[in-house]
């Protein structure tokens, strides 16, 4: 069964309980700083882990309520998939409630449950009171038909109940799959001492793996996760929907801030243009003139900017959506169709929200022809929504594609046969449609993993085919790692020994470390020839480690430097070619065990495990007393 991973954010006004019931829910307490724990707010984001089901893994978001910490739970909010919006009984809806409210609609999340909190201070009256004004304040967004819950955190009344109905709500929600580039916007850094650097967010898409090589953007700088955490716990990796922390190395404490992102690949964009789709607040706000500054929210980013409009000069109260440009004071790292804030900075307020048209806006002239071209782009050409839907899922065939972008027949054809031509994506036989960029992709983390198996057992022919699918079989389709490692035999890139898969040019050899002391062993196996000893005793008083004779003893087997004589016994090829070429050469077609013996002049102990091995090697045939030369026979 696979495991499924997913996001909730507790929002609300502050003081109606949100703290309170993730502590009900994991037994932990968010609230971690002095300052929270004397003021009895949350100040920083709160996270805990719980598990509903065996294959279902939340991690549970604790964000600010106070209107001064909106950015942390700005912050905290994104990437989410499910919200609990937290109402005291004993107040209702609030201001601050009200303008999460919309922040988790702008962000595009889209499922609630609504969590009357402190039952206990109320009679049924007010509790009816109160839920049916919270059903009327929702009644015009996306979650008017939110569940609704009573509880009391403190009693645990209700709480098994919210359970369930969390695990309902996930149940019937499209989980984050693990494929595609791994991203993970940062919303912690800080340092442990003897470690160095960590950071802390929420993986939005993709894998991260221990000793992965990744890039912290948009600065570019090189690091190596050393270590991953989930909710403390230390793991091999971490994928999409899941809280981790990831120990960096390569990267000071100061190179790296909240707001970065820590990527894996070089198909992100670093941008301070974008193109965007605005929907502004439902209330009347004060106008938004032409080039004001504003501050914007995208991931764990918060960076001031000016917005420019093409058909206004300023910007009402509408429920048309806006489509402008924000121009940004610094770099950030977003995508097309990435969820935004925009918040003005004096007097702090929110204004609305949207989605990325084009990360790398241009400068574009006043007027309804760049409306036009924005229009346009936000539809998006049937190459941009196959693109979109490939770079979401990594594999679909053809009437996947057509559902996901609701292009016809002739078009999709048509599209596909243009972005196979000019070598946008590649098609995989019976299966369907990949895009270039993401085979290049695989090719090379596959490569580093060969790469780092070799280093790490050379003398080994290669890794298992089906042990370095299974090693990829998380971030990737089984279908399309079969495919790129075909395609990487035929460009001779790799190469193959059976079920072993090595880089291309890739010979087995003794390690650097234990070169000279291998041979010295490897040397005294020759010398003493059909003497040899137990192989055991050539180890006597060598410092090698257990696992490294095992491995020199599979490779002088699997190289054919020597043969398995007995079960504790090894000889070295040249003594056994010695023996063959004897015998061979004084015999005729057949000869048995005491014409044998006398020309090799081998003990019993010796000279019946060689006669088998020529047996098992298909050098003779035994019958009866007799062995008869294989090539002879034919």
């Amino acid at each position: 069964m696979e495991e499924r991973y997913f996001t909730i954010g507790m929002a609300g006004h502050i003081d109606h309980g949100k703290t309170s019931l993730t502590k009900a829910l994991t037994n932990v307490d968010t609230d971690r700083l002095k300052e929270e724990k004397e003021r009895g707010i949350s100040i920083e984001l709160g996270y805990a882990p719980l598990q509903l089901e065996d294959d279902v893994f939340v991690s549970i978001v604790d964000v600010p309520g106070h209107e001064r910490f909106i950015r942390q739970m700005i912050a905290g909010v994104a990437g989410i998939d499910l919200v609990v919006l937290v109402v005291a009984a004993d107040e209702g809806i609030m201001p601050q409630t009200e303008e999460h409210l919309e922040i988790l609609q702008f962000l595009g999340v889209e499922r609630c449950i609504v969590a009357i909190s402190k039952m206990d201070r109320v009679d049924e009256v007010m509790l009816e009171l109160v839920t049916d004004d919270i059903k009327e304040r929702l009644s015009g967004t996306v979650f008017h038909e939110a569940p609704y819950i009573v509880l009391d955190s403190l009693s645990g009344t209700g709480i098994n109940e919210l359970k369930q109905l969390i695990l309902t709500e996930l149940k019937s929600t499209d989980f984050r799959d693990a494929y595609g580039s791994f991203r993970l916007p940062i919303d912690q850094v800080f340092t442990v001492q003897g470690q160095g650097t960590v950071v802390r967010g929420t993986v939005y898409e993709g894998v991260v793996r221990k000793a992965a090589q990744l890039m912290v953007l948009p600065a570019g700088i090189p690091v190596k996760a050393r270590q991953i955490q989930v909710h403390h716990e230390e793991r091999e990796q971490a994928r999409a929907g899941q809280r981790t922390a990831i120990n960096l190395g390569g990267i000071e404490r100061t190179a790296v801030k909240r707001g970065d992102v820590l990527v894996d690949s070089e198909h992100f964009l670093v941008t301070d243009t974008i193109d965007v789709a605005l929907q502004v607040i439902g209330r009347k706000f004060a106008p938004l003139k032409q080039r004001t500054a504003v501050r914007l929210h995208i991931g764990t980013s918060e960076v001031m900017g000016k917005v420019v409009f093409f058909d206004r000069n300023e910007l009402e109260r509408t429920q048309d959506e806006v489509l402008c440009q924000i121009r940004l004071d610094e770099k950030i790292v977003v995508r097309r169709g990435d969820r935004f804030i925009l918040r003005r900075p004096s007097p702090m307020e929110t204004i609305g929200g949207g989605w990325v048209i084009q990360p790398n806006g241009g400068k574009y002239r006043f007027g309804q022809e760049t409306i036009a071209m924005l229009r346009h782009q936000q539809q998006g050409t049937p190459e941009d929504l196959v693109a979109d839907a490939l770079s979401k899922s990594l594999l679909l065939d053809q009437q996947q594609l057509m559902q996901q972008t609701s292009l016809d027949d002739g078009i999709l054809n048509e599209t596909l046969a243009e972005g196979l031509a000019s070598g946008v994506w590649l098609e995989i036989p019976r299966q369907g449609y990949s895009l270039t960029k993401t085979f290049i992709k695989i090719k090379n983390e596959l490569l580093a993993r060969l790469r780092q198996f070799h280093e790490d057992f050379p003398m080994r022919k290669g890794m298992g085919k089906a042990e370095l699918i299974q090693s990829a079989g998380a971030a990737y389709p089984k279908p399309l790692l079969e495919f790129s490692l075909n395609l990487m035999m035929e460009q001779h890139e790799l190469q193959r020994s059976g079920q072993f898969v090595a880089v291309a040019l890739f010979e087995p050899h003794l390690p650097k470390k234990w070169r000279a002391r291998m041979e010295q062993i490897v040397g005294s196996l020759e010398k003493d020839g059909f003497q040899a000893e137990k192989w055991e005793a050539y180890f006597a008083g060598s410092p090698l480690p257990k696992p490294e004779i095992a491995e020199l003893t599979a490779y002088l087997l699997e190289s054919g430097q020597a043969y398995q004589l007995r079960e504790d016994t090894l000889i070295h090829r040249k003594a056994f070619d010695q023996a063959l070429n004897l015998l061979r050469t004084n015999t005729g077609s057949s000869f048995d065990l005491k014409q044998a013996k006398e020309i090799l002049n081998l003990s019993r102990k010796y000279m019946i495990p060689f006669l088998d091995l020529l047996d098992e090697l298909n050098f003779t045939r035994r019958s009866e007393d007799q062995r008869y030369w294989m090539e002879e026979e034919l």
